[in-house]
């Protein structure tokens, strides 16, 4: 009787490593397992964060299209004196026949092409439509004629996108500075310093593009809150510190 216990803690003792590696074998099967299930969810994660990353960029595209045609219209109306839909606007020096009176019109003959307003509107029309070399000469021709109207700012911020489009990036730093320098308190003011800065991250001057980025809050902390997170995003993209 007193054998019989000593056999079986000795079978016992035998058993044990067997099934402590038995266990430590199922337990690298399972982690292994598992290892590869969290391998195949970061995966998948992945491609949805890249897919959501697409949808992020197609929806920013948008809403800058849909920031400059809103821009566009806020121009047309604050400006109330460009052509009127349905009907020509009267031309300057031309006077009203009385009743009854013969007529005797003494028409002006309009500059060559047109109002100011109506080339910047031609201009701005070319843009959409893709033409970005008749946009060009067209903004180019508005500043030299009419450098002081209101619209010359805006019109040297559609400068440098008609060569930002065309990836012509050192005219379009050049047209952005311009902008930024000559008409920094026109509406157009923050668009230019902003695309002044990305231009520079593409054509590879980062230090230079973040000390733009930095100035934006100094020089227009009214800003809208779009033009305020694009900066913040370009910041980011380009570890400005």
């Amino acid at each position: 009787m007193k054998i019989l216990p000593s056999r079986l803690v000795l079978l016992i003792a035998l058993a044990l490593p067997t099934a402590a590696a038995a266990q430590r074998g199922g337990d690298a099967v399972y982690l292994e397992d598992r290892f590869n299930q969290l391998q195949q969810s970061l995966t998948n994660l992945t491609g949805q964060l890249e897919q959501l990353q697409n949808r992020n960029a197609k929806l920013q595209q948008q809403m800058e299209k849909m920031q400059a045609d809103y821009e566009y219209r806020i121009e047309q109306l604050e400006k109330g004196g460009g052509a009127r839909p349905g009907g020509a606007a009267p031309r300057p020096g031309a006077q009203a026949a009385a009743p009854g009176a013969p007529s005797t019109p003494t028409p002006t003959p309009p500059p060559a092409g047109g109002t100011p307003e109506q080339l910047y509107d031609d201009s701005v029309k070319k843009l959409q439509d893709g033409d970005y070399a008749g946009a060009e000469r067209g903004f180019k021709t508005f500043i030299q004629r009419s450098p002081q109207n209101k619209l010359a700012g805006n019109a040297q911020y559609w400068l440098g996108e008609t060569y930002y489009a065309r990836r012509d990036y050192n005219s379009a730093l050049t047209a952005f500075a311009e902008g930024y320098k000559v008409y920094k308190t026109s509406p157009k003011g923050p668009d230019n310093l902003l695309k002044l800065g990305i231009t520079m991250s593409v054509l590879g001057r980062k230090p230079d593009a973040c000390a733009v980025f930095a100035r934006f809050n100094q020089d227009y902390p009214r800003a809208t809150d779009l033009q305020k997170r694009r900066i913040e995003q370009e910041r980011q993209k380009n570890g400005c510190g």
